[in-house]
Order: structure tokens, then sequence, then C-alpha cells
């Protein structure tokens, strides 16, 4: 009985080029199973001894610890394949040929989202940790997956962004190079208003608020004459780009309560409603009712 048993478990079949049986089957997924459980060990692993070094970016230690992961799972695959189906180099080359006339009908975004992966991981024009922008919503970048990145909002919301959006649309990363950015608050006041007194009230709503640098400096610039007020701009720096909503609203607070001590007022349309007096032609007559012209009526 054992026998016939394992004569059925190492009975072979074959399919064109790939020759399968019960025991290579489960051997190949126990190997798999190795890899992959291998993959996560030395991934955890190197990432903890990355994180000790803190010379290194936390960007790139994740791009290493992913890389890392990634080659060892791809490794596990092919031995799967090899020792399951008994595949080699030249059948592979076939499958892959097979797969990409697949990705040719349908799968084309899919695979584009998967480049676009790698190319965020080697190029790292965005990393984990960075604050970003893209379209109407902002957030930290989270995780760099295979095919989306997970960005977290404000409100803690979690934002799937396919990899392709990311290398293929406009993306404002507020970490990328530099850690310091500019925050620009736009105002305009009264025309009458002393423009010496603006200017040192606005830069005087910059000083002492929380994560505002101050090399470089506040500056206020005195923007155009518009139509019904005076345009400036405030310009302050900071290193934490991820705050810069709060920044923004704190200095406004300020804004508000200085302007409103030192009787500077903001600009606000003033429209003109000018009713001329109808000019009567003295020539023609004046309207009478129309019942005032008929005949009496016979008593």
């Amino acid at each position: 009985m054992p026998r016939r048993i394992w004569s059925y478990l190492i009975k072979q079949f074959t399919f064109g080029k790939i020759t399968v049986s019960a025991a290579t089957l489960v051997e190949g997924f126990l190997v798999l199973m190795l890899a992959l459980f291998l993959a996560r060990f030395f991934s955890s692993l190197l990432e903890r001894r990355l994180a000790k070094r803190k010379n290194i970016d936390p960007g790139l230690r994740y791009t290493i610890v992913r890389l890392a992961k990634y080659f060892l799972t791809t490794v596990g695959v092919l031995l799967f394949l090899q020792i399951a189906f008994d595949i080699n180099l030249t059948s592979l080359a076939v499958i892959f040929t097979a797969l990409s006339v697949g990705i040719g009908f349908g799968l084309q975004y899919i695979a584009a989202d998967i480049a676009s992966g790698f190319i965020l991981l080697f190029e790292r024009p965005i990393r984990v940790n960075d604050r970003i922008t893209i379209g109407d919503d902002e957030g930290d970048v989270q995780r760099i997956k295979l095919r989306t990145t997970i960005v977290n909002t404000n409100d803690r919301i979690a934002i799937i962004v396919p990899n392709s959006k990311l290398v293929t649309q406009r993306v404002v990363n507020w970490s990328y190079g530099d850690p310091r950015a500019r925050i620009s608050i736009a105002i305009g006041v009264d025309p009458d208003s002393d423009i010496d007194l603006v200017t040192e009230t606005l830069l005087l709503a910059a000083q002492g608020v929380d994560k505002v640098l101050s090399d470089p400096p506040p500056k206020v610039q005195f923007l155009k004459f518009g139509d019904y007020s005076l345009d400036f701009r405030l310009l302050v720096w900071t290193r934490e780009p991820r705050h810069h909503s709060q920044i923004r609203s704190d200095i406004n607070y300020r804004i508000a309560k200085l302007f409103r001590d030192r009787g500077i007022k903001t600009s606000r349309p003033v429209h003109e409603l000018r009713i001329e007096p109808a000019q009567l032609n003295p020539k023609e007559p004046p309207l009478t009712d129309e019942r005032d012209a008929l005949p009496p009526a016979d008593s």
C-alpha cells in the first residue's frame, strides 16, 4: 500500500516541456514557503541592523530592505518553478513571452505600476516619510509597495495611489532635497493704509510662531497696487513642511489680532451705484390719466 501511494506521488505528467508530479509540487511549495519565510526574516533582520546606523537616510534604508526582500522572493519563485515543474531558463523565457502578450492586451496598467514602483525605489524621487501633494490630496508617504504607495493624510486617512501616477503626474514633494520650505501668505489691505506700518505688523506676526525659522528671516513683499487694495505677501521658512497648514493658520491668527489692534483694515471691494435724475423734456405734454380724456357718460 505505501508503495502504491508513493508510485502515485512520483508519477510524472508531461505538458509540452513541463513535467510535474505530486511529489515535485509538494517539494516546490515547501521550497517556496521556506523562501518567503527567509525573505521576510532577513529583510526584518536587515531593517533592524540598518536602523542602528543613524547616518543612513530612512528612505534609503527602506529601499535597501525592499529590494532585498524582492530579490529573495524572486529566487524562491524561480526555485519553485524549477523544482515543481522542471522548468529551465529557456522555458521561463517562453512563459515570460506569453505573459508579455497578456500584458499587451490588458495588464499594461499593472505592469506600468510595477515598473514605476522600481523607479521609485531606485531613483527615489519620493521616499518613505516624505510629505507630498498630489492633486487635491496631501499627506506623508507611509509605504512604497510593488504596485501602490500608501499616503496618510492629516485626517489619518490612508490614500492608495498607483505608482504610475507618482511617476507620470505632477507631484509636490515638500521634503525633497533641502528640508526647508517657504510658506507664502498673501494679504490685501485698504489703499489708505500706512505701508510701513503694514510691513512692520506682518513681520511682527511671524515672530514667535512655532516651527518658523529665524534664518532665513521672514520677509515682506509689496506685490502691486490692486483695484481696491494694496497687495502684500509675507514669506516665512520652516523645516517642518508637513505642518505648513498649521503654521499658516497660526500666522493668520496673529495677523488678524495685530491688524485689529493697530487699526489696519483689510481690503474690501467697493461698489458704487450712481442714480441720475431723469431729464424731462419740457416740450412734451405732461402725462395724464387716460380716463380723464374720456367724455362723460350720458346720465
